[in-house]
């Protein structure tokens, strides 16, 4: 257990140097910095500090801080977590400081110079962000400090980690003015990596899963195996009009085995404490794909720590998921089950999809959809399927290398698709 918990710690310290690194990447442009380090690098121009040595300084405010907006109760529960916050406060100073001298060579002279050199920063800095969420050991203050803030005031933390950044840069700017009678160190490239890092972290995210294994104690997948390794789940990811739950329900008859699909609601709705109403409308979408990624990928928090409706959601169901096949044979459609289940041993992944006149078809004769509807209708609900998907797994959504069984129901009747999901399933049963 210490090994595996010692591996995450020398994650975080990693990531907290490619942060750094990235950060003064990202200032070397001269187009301004990110919106974390404005104001402590607008104070290391009109005062004898570095922004290594400010950014302590504002992390130990910031420290300081916190407890008065914490109860008793929270602070109590969460002290390893807040103590943490000094250590790292200064190791990420001093990465801050010992990144601008590793990069005192770097003077890009052209504009277009400086917009690579902010690119690279842009990706630097997303990278260190995704190890940090992987490495989930600490959080750094200014993180720590939206954390309270939202859980103070009940809001969500990406647009108050928003509204917290905005605040930043006009503190900056403020500063600027004051001490220096005009506005520097804030441009156009402090607005560009509000906007860039988050998306970089969304896509680079899925490549540090070779780590998993490395900080993962097996001991703690090992009872949880064990319990299901008898359990065969059936998952179907479908194309809206595929007829997917039509699929499920003719295979929990043949098989003798529980279908979930619309009980997720209910099931959702006691485990998150959300209307079922809100789930209805949006357990498979989200807002919007980039700015989800803006508000809540630019962030060392990880998605079980978000406190938006729509990753709550979402990380309710995924443990829905996981105890449903713990506790039996099932078969469940859609919720991404196919990620949240990859791991598991006995699991058929299928995959049902159909030709537009075919789901037009469907549509109008078993969903009641008007026929001048149906294709629009379609269009929007893949597309939604397709933005929540990719946004929490990383995955591409019907991607074949994903699925055990590709069902393409135009071509194919669902009697048919069901005996042969029926055969398999019986394969994997005797297995």
């Amino acid at each position: 257990m210490e090994k595996y918990s010692f591996r995450r710690y020398f994650l975080f310290v990693v990531s907290l140097f490619i942060n750094a690194f990235g950060i003064a990447f990202i200032t070397k442009a001269l187009l301004g910095t990110s919106p974390i380090t404005s104001v402590t690098y607008v104070l290391s121009m009109c005062t004898p500090f570095t922004m290594g040595i400010w950014t302590i300084l504002l992390n130990l405010l910031f420290v300081l801080l916190e407890p008065l907006l914490m109860s008793r109760k929270d602070l109590v529960a969460d002290w390893r977590m807040y103590l943490l916050q000094i250590p790292v406060s200064f190791c990420f100073g001093l990465f801050i400081d010992f990144s601008m001298f590793m990069l005192a060579w770097l003077h890009p002279l052209t504009y277009v110079g400086q917009f690579i050199n902010l690119l690279v920063g842009c990706v630097i800095l997303a990278l260190g962000i995704a190890l940090e969420v992987k490495a989930n050991a600490a959080m750094m203050a200014g993180e720590y400090f939206v954390n309270v803030i939202t859980r103070r005031f009940h809001g969500e933390f990406g647009y108050v980690k928003l509204g917290f950044d905005v605040t930043l840069v006009i503190m900056a700017c403020t500063l600027s003015i004051i001490f220096m009678s005009g506005v520097y160190g804030i441009r156009e490239g402090t607005v560009a990596a509000a906007f860039l890092v988050g998306p970089i972290v969304h896509f680079a995210t899925p490549y540090y899963r070779f780590l998993d294994a490395w900080i993962t104690d097996p001991a703690h997948q090992k009872d949880a195996l064990l319990l299901q390794r008898q359990n065969v789940v059936i998952t179907i990811a479908r194309e809206y009009g595929s007829g997917g739950h039509l699929l499920g329900e003719m295979l929990a008859k043949e098989l003798g085995i529980k279908l979930y699909d619309r009980e997720f609601i209910r099931l959702a709705a006691q485990r998150s404490g959300m209307n079922e109403e809100y789930i209805v409308k949006n357990e498979q979408s989200i807002p919007s794909f980039w700015l989800k990624c803006i508000l809540s990928k630019n962030s060392e928090r990880p998605l079980e720590a978000s406190l938006s409706s729509d990753d709550v959601l979402f990380v309710s169901e995924s443990k829905i998921i996981q105890e449903l096949a713990i506790k039996e044979s099932c078969i469940i459609v859609g919720r991404c089950a196919d990620f949240v289940l990859k791991d598991y041993p006995k699991v058929l992944k299928i995959f049902c999809y159909s030709d537009l006149k075919s789901a037009v078809t469907r549509c109008v004769h078993e969903y009641g959809i008007a026929q001048e509807n149906a294709e629009a209708e379609i269009k929007r609900i893949n597309r939604n399927r397709i933005h929540h998907y990719e946004y929490y797994t990383g995955g591409k959504w019907g991607e074949p290398h994903h699925y055990h069984l590709m069902l393409n129901t135009g071509s194919i009747d669902l009697k048919t698709a069901c005996q042969l999901v029926k055969d398999i399933y019986l394969g994997l049963v005797k297995a």
